[in-house]
């Protein structure tokens, strides 16, 4: 089977911590986030992906090399323009063959079962199946006791009925290319209002039991950290000096190749690979990307 990754959205709600590498690569428990995406499509049998990119494109390219360090085969699609995700999509029509294919936005991490989903949807006959779950405050897409999506609004006031949030997980057919333009920008959810508007079937796929995180901001980032760590609350990266004196409370992320100095204290925090913390130093609830030498507390900072 074959998948897509949306990876060229410019990252504006997570700087400071996309201003120098894209978004795909913002490292979560050590690992960049396009990672994650790849491994859990690749468990689910996904042999193919295709990525698109728009800033940073030498890093992601570099990064993926063609899927050789992941045991599949990556392409890598590059935006001059952003398409949307829509257009993103669109712009890969030619990778894809009669099958239906999984697109995940690149934003995400989670471990709902993607076999379930597919399993739902080739039953289905849709043209697309949206995975969703509930999740609080996003949920706003409307389905029908068949499972149909019969509304998806660009405002929605939470008091009116009960709903579900997109989950960035959806399974489409490839005739789904005849509904979004080429060459411009366009949104897959607009593509998936205007199939609903026509009598089109697109369907959903309710996810339960699962874990789901995004990392569209700071906060969320965090979150996802936590998640990733695992019952293990600390995770020290490789070649990483950290004198018998410094304290790791509560939960914290230590990236690859950190100095921490005598009496350094980091709590709830997340540290990005070669960081160097000065004695005597607290950093508490905040973040520091790679390559920083802190020489002064943080509390809940980001540099």
């Amino acid at each position: 089977m074959k998948a897509m990754i949306l990876a060229a959205g410019l990252g504006t709600r997570l700087r400071p911590l996309t201003s120098k590498i894209p978004k795909a690569l913002v490292p979560v428990a050590n690992r960049p986030a396009i990672d994650w995406n790849i491994e859990y499509l690749k468990a689910y049998g996904v042999t193919q992906i295709v990525v698109n990119a728009h800033q940073h494109l030498d890093m992601v390219s570099k990064h993926l090399n063609l899927g050789k360090p992941f045991g599949l085969k990556i392409d890598l699609r590059f935006e001059p323009k952003i398409l949307g995700t829509g257009g993103g999509i669109r712009n890969t029509a030619d990778f894809w063959d009669k099958e239906p294919f999984i697109v995940v936005n690149g934003d995400i991490l989670t471990n709902i079962d993607l076999s379930k989903a597919c399993y739902e949807h080739r039953k289905s006959g849709a043209l697309a199946t949206l995975v969703l779950h509930d999740y609080g405050p996003f949920n706003k897409i409307q389905i029908n006791k068949q499972f149909q999506i019969t509304d998806i609004p660009v405002n929605y006031d939470s008091k009116k009925s009960e709903r579900l949030a997109f989950t960035g997980i959806q399974i489409l057919e490839p005739e789904i290319f005849r509904h979004i333009p080429a060459g411009i920008f366009c949104d897959i959810i607009d593509c998936h209002r205007w199939l609903i508007m026509k009598g089109k079937q697109v369907r959903a796929y309710i996810a339960e039991g699962h874990d789901w995180h995004d990392i569209g901001t700071p906060g969320s980032y965090i979150n996802a950290n936590k998640w990733a760590v695992g019952k293990n609350p600390v995770l020290v990266g490789h070649r990483c000096r950290i004198d018998k004196t410094a304290t790791l409370e509560g939960w914290a992320v230590i990236g690859n190749e950190t100095d921490l100095h005598k009496n350094v204290l980091i709590q709830r925090s997340i540290l990005w690979d070669r960081v160097k913390v000065k004695e005597g130093i607290r950093i508490i609830d905040s973040i520091v990307t790679s390559s920083k030498e802190v020489r002064y507390d943080l509390i809940n900072k980001i540099i």
